[in-house]
């Protein structure tokens, strides 16, 4: 159904003639779209549609966002349009900030439930996933202060603990991922793995103490943790999450 009996057209006429101007008035090449997994059934009418207008859209991509729940204390709120009940993002974002509501939605791949906690948002600890990642950063911009004046030959041999070469190996995934999240059109990746970088940083942090006597030996590790620093905060940086020094 194009056009309703009162003459207007129906939200599928919408879809179909929006996409014609992006592939036929605009040439798109790529044509990347974002829909409730309730209209996935429009999805092969919507490329029928645009096959009797002569397009082939070789260069259309539809993903499928499962809808989310809120859960404020022990009550969920789950969203439908239909019943008429929704929180807006708006809300959200006066309720936990921006930093929080962009992880936590990006802790999700686009076909998983989810249940968005907002005291679990709000909570300054380690169990609050942005927290997590932001204060690894904190930690580590608070330990180069201490340690900028390191001078001297910096010991790079000597940076062979589990902890330190951990988080080596972790830092040296960051282009893949980067990579990896871009062609498969997955952020949720780059969330998963500035988790993963936290908990490298958190425990480096907590085994290998940075300012020494040993000059070498804290050159080198001030040299690892610029790098980390680094590192995750261009992975916040790329989520719209902020990296702050102190927390």
């Amino acid at each position: 159904m194009l056009i309703r009996r009162d003459g207007y057209p129906t939200y599928f006429a919408s879809d179909v003639f929006y996409h014609y101007d992006k592939f036929e008035v605009r040439h798109f090449q790529r044509v990347v779209d974002v829909w409730g997994a309730d209209h996935q059934g429009q999805v092969g009418r919507l490329n029928e549609a645009l096959g009797v207008l002569g397009i082939r859209p070789k260069g259309l991509t539809v993903l499928l966002v499962q809808l989310v729940s809120v859960k404020r204390g022990a009550e969920t709120v789950r969203m439908s349009r239909r019943a008429g009940v929704g929180i807006s993002l708006s809300e959200m974002l006066d309720d936990v900030g921006p930093d929080a509501l962009r992880y936590f939605f990006l802790l999700r791949s686009a076909d998983a439930q989810m249940e968005f906690d907002v005291d679990l948002a709000r909570r300054q600890s380690s169990e609050n996933p942005v927290y997590y990642a932001q204060y690894a950063h904190a930690r580590l911009a608070n330990v180069l202060s201490f340690g900028s004046g390191a001078a001297g030959e910096p010991a790079l041999d000597r940076l062979d603990s589990e902890w330190e070469l951990e988080l080596m190996r972790v830092m040296l995934r960051w282009p893949d991922v980067v990579r990896e999240a871009a062609e498969a059109l997955e952020p949720h990746r780059l969330a998963f793995y500035t988790d993963e970088l936290a908990a490298a940083i958190h425990r480096f942090y907590k085994n290998c103490r940075v300012v020494t006597e040993d000059q070498p030996l804290t050159h080198a590790r001030i040299i690892l943790s610029k790098a980390a620093r680094t590192t995750i905060a261009n992975a916040l940086g790329l989520m719209g999450v902020s990296a702050p020094e102190r927390m």
